[in-house]
């Protein structure tokens, strides 16, 4: 005989970590706006991806692969693309992990690393799974927030770090403001992190800050270090491979890796993933003229929105942090009936902020123009 659980009783098989968690906000699903909407097309600037697409070389790797069938498991190890990674960083393939994005193997760490009631330090505001995946585990987390003017307070991390954290996560450049750390900040917070705790580096927007000569490489200022630490990177941004999911990350030790890989799946980047993403990493030039590109948006966009009289966070990634002067639910719904997606920031003491991908240069003048209109309707 079959017996259904009540829903009371399936609640309670559910870990109170679990039950507590804020859920991820992925931002509004394009097809539903375009309904709600009725625009013709949608101009989504709610998930950082890159509107210039993957090289060329990525379409062709995928085409082969699936000339040649997909019915076999992908390699478990990754190993060609671990190596193409290593080779390209000059470290060991074996201190090199994969994940299904980077965000993958944030959840590795803390599954791995984390014991109920651990402390684990991050930003404030910042990327919501650096929250989530630590409470999942019952750990708790507490946030270092930026200063006034969204820079790093490098007192606040001090004082943090110096209550004993067991994993650390800092992002460089940020998300969601967009603010870097430079070489010297990123090397007092590695020199205040105790040598016992974990520093988790979350470069995923690395590529876009790289240009200014102030963006520090993380790798190098952690090379030397005799402490655990993980440099986490991904394919989804600058080399436009959102919709694959590949990220990867780079860590002191090869027990490190080993640790991590028991805790993942066997086959969490998929064959198609794995080819994808060493044929992006070979297309230098490709990845340099989205950047460029980009870099060009980013400064002329901030200084169209600054000219409009919103505050916006200096940004070295390919988004921004604006400062709507309205609660951000009301000014992404306003959006919405435009046809434009942002990511409504809800973090307290950022209610009224916003955070916006850049596009192409069409789709971000219909963006600050419809935001401008937007704000000038709600001070009537």
């Amino acid at each position: 005989m079959n017996h259904v659980l009540e829903p009371e009783t399936s609640a309670s098989l559910v870990r109170r970590e679990v039950a507590g968690l804020p859920a991820y906000d992925p931002g509004a699903d394009p097809d539903e706006v375009a309904a709600f909407s009725g625009a013709a097309r949608v101009i989504k600037l709610s998930n950082n991806e890159s509107p210039f697409g993957a090289s060329p070389a990525v379409a062709e790797a995928v085409r082969l692969r699936l000339a040649g069938g997909v019915s076999r498991y992908p390699d478990p190890t990754g190993k060609r693309l671990a190596e193409a990674i290593g080779k390209s960083l000059a470290v060991p393939a074996e201190r090199v992990v994969l994940g299904n994005g980077s965000e993958n193997i944030l959840e590795l760490v803390c599954q791995a690393v984390l014991d109920p009631g651990d402390l684990v330090i991050t930003q404030a505001p910042g990327f919501s799974l650096h929250e989530i995946f630590p409470r999942m585990m019952g750990a708790r987390v507490e946030k270092v927030p930026v200063t006034a003017e969204f820079g790093f307070d490098a007192a606040a991390w001090g004082d943090a770090l110096a209550a004993g954290p067991k994993l650390v996560f800092l992002a460089n450049p940020c998300n969601p403001t967009g603010a870097m750390l430079d070489v010297g900040e990123l090397e007092r917070v590695v020199a205040d992190t105790p040598q016992a705790a974990l520093l988790v580096l979350d470069e995923a927007y690395c590529e876009f800050a790289r240009p200014n000569p102030a963006y520090p490489d993380g790798l190098a200022v952690l090379r030397g270090q005799d402490r655990p630490w993980i440099v986490l990177r991904t394919f989804s941004k600058a080399y436009g491979l959102a919709g694959i999911r590949v990220g990867f990350g780079v860590a002191s030790a090869a027990e490190l890796v080993k640790a991590l890989d028991r805790v993942r799946t066997p086959y969490n980047v998929n064959q198609l993933a794995q080819d994808a993403a060493i044929a992006a990493l070979g297309d230098h030039a490709y990845l340099a003229e989205t950047v460029r590109r980009t870099g060009l948006e980013l400064a002329r966009v901030t200084d169209r929105l600054r000219g409009k009289g919103f505050r916006v966070a200096p940004s070295s990634a390919n988004f921004l942090f604006i400062d709507t002067g309205h609660h951000s639910d009301w000014v992404a719904q306003e959006l919405h009936r435009a046809g434009i997606i942002v990511k409504a920031w809800r973090e307290p003491g950022y209610e009224n902020f916003i955070r916006a991908s850049l596009s192409t240069p069409e789709d971000n003048d219909v963006f600050v123009r419809c935001l401008a209109e937007i704000r000038a309707k709600g001070t009537r």
